[in-house]
């Protein structure tokens, strides 16, 4: 999902017009005649500044990708923990610019409502999710996930052995829009596209084994079944503290 400040320069230029009177030489000239005098040179204009554009900002995001085969999604999150800008979303590390010894991204200063963000102290973080499997288990007839399943569950993750502290465990939750369903994690982060589903009105998530998930899709008439696997395959990193200005 996708997975992207100019400043404009206006340069003016001053015409500058100097008009020279000359005085006839002979004396018989008209008497409505006269010698004019040097115009005054015009000023320069000053350019006038684009008051709508926005100052650039910009922050430097870098990071070691987990050891892991896989897709990246990562996020900006406030003082508080609320994730405010979803900055990558299940990218090929190839999406990203890469440093000598780093992934490197670039955060413009706004949320996912491209609105300017206040400065301040952020923080930015994200997972690894390997190449799940999903498959399609169709129609289930007896089973109602309004009643039955719940909004998230807990998947134990693979240590990252780059990050001391990355998470070892993650609430995942499942999420749609009008073209797809995805696991997210319970702030939000879309990590992983399961399958393609429009005009959803229910989805939800249960845990069918260690390793794998249920997701439950419903249009209001017919509930389908998808079954992901291989979803400890995740690892957790964390880009620390940036500072907005």
């Amino acid at each position: 999902m996708t997975k992207k400040v100019n400043a404009a320069i206006l340069i003016g230029f001053a015409l500058v017009s100097v008009a020279i009177a000359q005085e006839s030489p002979r004396s018989s000239a008209s008497p409505t005649a006269s010698p004019t005098p040097n115009a005054t040179p015009s000023p320069s204009p000053t350019p006038s500044p684009n008051v709508s554009a926005s100052p650039a900002r910009g922050v430097r995001i870098s990071f070691v990708p987990p050891p892991l085969e896989g897709t990246i999604s990562l996020g900006v999150y406030d003082e508080n923990r609320k994730l405010v800008r979803v900055l990558m979303q299940e990218a090929e590390p190839d999406e990203f610019t890469v440093g000598a010894d780093a992934l490197i991204a670039k955060w413009d200063g706004k949320n996912n409502n491209e609105q300017d963000l206040p400065a301040g102290k952020y923080h930015a973080r994200g997972y690894l999710v390997g190449r799940l499997k999903v498959e399609d288990k169709g129609r289930a007839a007896d089973f109602s996930p309004d009643s039955s399943a719940t909004d998230h569950v807990q998947v134990k993750l693979v240590s990252n052995p780059l990050a001391k502290d990355a998470r070892l465990v993650v609430d995942l939750a499942v999420g749609f829009d009008e073209e797809k369903i995805f696991l997210k994690t319970m702030d939000d982060l879309p990590l992983f596209t399961v399958i393609e589903a429009p005009q959803l009105v229910h989805a939800s998530i249960t845990k069918s084994g260690e390793k794998s998930v249920d997701v439950w899709a419903s249009n209001g008439t017919v509930v389908e079944q998808v079954r992901v696997s291989n979803i400890d395959k995740m690892m957790a990193f964390d880009c620390g503290e940036i500072e907005l200005k």
